[in-house]
């Protein structure tokens, strides 16, 4: 059962910046109140005009925003970011340098005694993992620790909503994975709504529990991370969020399967009209092994990319006019120059 409370519902939203210059064409987007979405797409997509838009910053064209079942941006209606019970978590924490970590989680909480300040206060820093560096200043602070107070900070008014504008982006990869698990932990915690805007494919399908990808200022797809990834609306979105392997197909059996140039691939979904399109698999669907024993497509392996936990193994396939890409978990003696064979496993997408 859909959660309504502190739920974000974006309608027909658009934007241009001049007349030749749209940014959003009508988007819709409903966030479930405890939900974590991710709006993910390539730079000059719409995704950070979208979150302006939701924050207060920026007035639309048209469409409505409305958060809790309140309208807060709409014909003739726009309130201020301060009244939106929104809480913002920028790039790189922007914290205050001059306040003392203590004192910059404490900044929004208006209307409260000192002691329950406090209080609130210390819940947010135990919630971070910080407890005990109220008395510290920023520049005292990591950069995972920086946004982690940025956070607190966020949600120590307990805000409707919480927007997360690319907040990872400053960190290096190995410290990124750790930041983004304590932040999802937190929001968890709450019980909070919240947008995360980002750019990095990884990022979204492991962070969120909602993803929307944005093409062109429109939503070309929103779904849970799984589906999103096994049941792509289009080859577009299905290259966009990972690896994928593109292959002509036809369909056969009522629907049920299509003939490829990679042998007989199952379909997840009886195609709509037309009976050709393409076909979209993901690289760690396809298994090689040694031609000379095992059945299967032949190829002639081109290049192997060694990971260490696994490798990308490029395969020309004829018929096909580029090498298909194939994942392969664990030692590998492979090498360029072999023949292999090719077994498709799981199900496709096929799209006219």
């Amino acid at each position: 059962m859909t959660d309504r409370h502190n739920e974000l519902r974006v309608e027909q939203l658009t934007k241009a910046y001049g007349p030749e210059a749209p940014v959003l064409r009508g988007v819709d987007l409903t966030v479930p109140g405890g939900t974590l979405a991710a709006v993910l797409g390539p730079s000059g997509c719409g995704k950070t005009t979208l979150l302006r838009i939701v924050a207060g910053f920026l007035r639309a064209d048209a469409g409505t925003v409305a958060l809790d079942g309140r309208t807060v941006a709409g014909p003739a209606v726009h309130l201020p970011p301060e009244r939106r019970r929104i809480g913002i978590v920028p790039q790189e924490g922007a914290l205050f340098p001059h306040l003392s970590v203590a004192r910059n989680v404490a900044f929004g909480l208006t209307g409260l005694d000192r002691g329950e300040r406090r209080r609130r206060t210390q819940d947010m820093l135990d919630l971070v993992g910080l407890a005990g560096h109220g008395d510290r200043m920023p520049h005292e602070l990591s950069g995972g620790q920086q946004q982690r107070i940025a956070l607190a900070r966020a949600l120590a008014p307990r805000p409707a909503l919480v927007l997360l504008d690319e907040p990872f982006n400053a960190l290096d990869s190995a410290l990124r994975v750790g930041v983004r698990a304590d932040v999802r932990a937190a929001l968890r915690a709450t019980g909070a709504t919240a947008l995360l805007v980002t750019h990095d494919q990884q990022e979204a399908l492991s962070t969120a529990d909602l993803v929307a990808v944005v093409r062109q200022g429109r939503i070309a797809q929103c779904d849970t991370p799984h589906d999103l990834y096994r049941r792509p609306a289009d080859p577009w979105v299905a290259g966009f969020v990972g690896d994928a392997v593109l292959v002509p197909g036809e369909v056969r059996g009522g629907g049920s399967t299509a003939i490829t140039p990679l042998g007989t691939v199952t379909l997840a979904a009886p195609p709509q009209g037309r009976s050709t399109g393409t076909v979209v698999l993901r690289p760690e669907q396809l298994r090689l092994a040694d031609a000379s024993t095992e059945e299967g497509v032949r190829g002639t392996v081109r290049d192997v990319f060694y990971y260490g936990h696994d490798a990308k193994v490029t395969v020309a396939i004829q018929g096909l006019d580029a090498p298909v890409d194939v994942r392969v978990a664990g030692p590998l003696s492979i090498v360029p120059g072999q023949e292999a064979a090719i077994r498709v496993t799981g199900e496709a997408t096929l799209h006219p």
